[in-house]
């Protein structure tokens, strides 16, 4: 059902192709706002994209590597020009990769792999702030999200050191930034989500994911629809007092 807690917001949101990114890019759509969705695959942004348009919601799409400023910085200037200064981010995009189903041990790990996803997971997040947090300085006003993973604050054996790494950092990037942008009326928070039914429990074993299942309190895996929730809410002005907290989409998979 579509309401307006969102309206007259506009929300840009990356790693919007597909999964977790294109449930926030929809829900946001569905509660008002003026959505723009970036990624680095342009014929799955694109197609979001048009699904989106074609059921009558304002949105603007564009292709970039959120691991390069320039890229970063253009595409936002092209989807503000179509929809307005955006005021509300959601640094979604991440990758973790694999090798034949497990994650590489850090000593056969490849120095470039380590560099990618630092630049994707930690560097990807920064930049996106960097492009848009003068616009929200100067207009006294903005909502930032930043995605970690209950892999940043505990030992998740199906994925690899790097993307623990960036995880862990992106929680404290997100308190420096509601420390220091706070003042400004800017909130930012995180979110730490557990297993989620996405294309990249493809990418471990059936037996893995069903490990995580089982030392889960709530015995299943969560949704891209319930990360998308709370992201819709950590923006909304029902959490206009919140900022610089984690919030874990686990299913309480910390309590273990």
């Amino acid at each position: 059902m579509t309401h307006s807690r969102h309206a007259g917001r506009t929300v840009l949101v990356t790693g919007a192709g597909g999964g977790i990114g294109a449930a926030i890019a929809r829900l946001y759509c569905e509660e008002g706002a003026a959505v723009a969705l970036l990624d680095a695959d342009a014929d799955k942004v694109q197609q979001q994209g048009v699904a989106l348009r074609d059921a009558g919601f304002a949105v603007a799409w564009a292709q970039a590597d959120v691991a390069n400023f320039q890229d970063c910085a253009a595409a936002c200037e092209r989807l503000q020009g179509e929809l307005g200064p955006i005021d509300t981010l959601i640094n979604n995009a991440g990758i973790s990769p694999k090798h034949h189903g497990a994650p590489a041990p850090i000593w056969t790990m490849a120095p470039d792999e380590w560099l990618r996803v630092v630049d994707i997971n930690l560097n990807g997040s920064f930049n996106l702030v960097r492009v848009l947090a003068p616009g929200m300085v100067e207009r006294r006003f903005g909502r930032i999200v930043n995605m970690s993973s209950v892999a940043g604050s505990a030992f998740l054996p199906i994925v690899a050191a790097h993307y623990s790494a960036t995880k862990a950092a992106v929680i404290g990037f997100t308190r420096h930034l509601a420390g220091e942008l706070g003042p400004f009326g800017i909130t930012a928070n995180a979110l730490a989500p557990g297993r989620i039914e996405t294309p990249l429990l493809k990418t471990v074993s059936a037996q893995a994911n069903q490990a995580v299942v089982d030392e889960t309190p709530l015995r299943r895996l969560g949704t891209p629809l319930e990360v998308a929730r709370a992201a819709c809410f950590l923006t909304s002005s029902e959490s206009d007092f919140i900022t610089g907290q984690v919030v874990d989409v686990a299913g309480g998979w910390l309590m273990r």
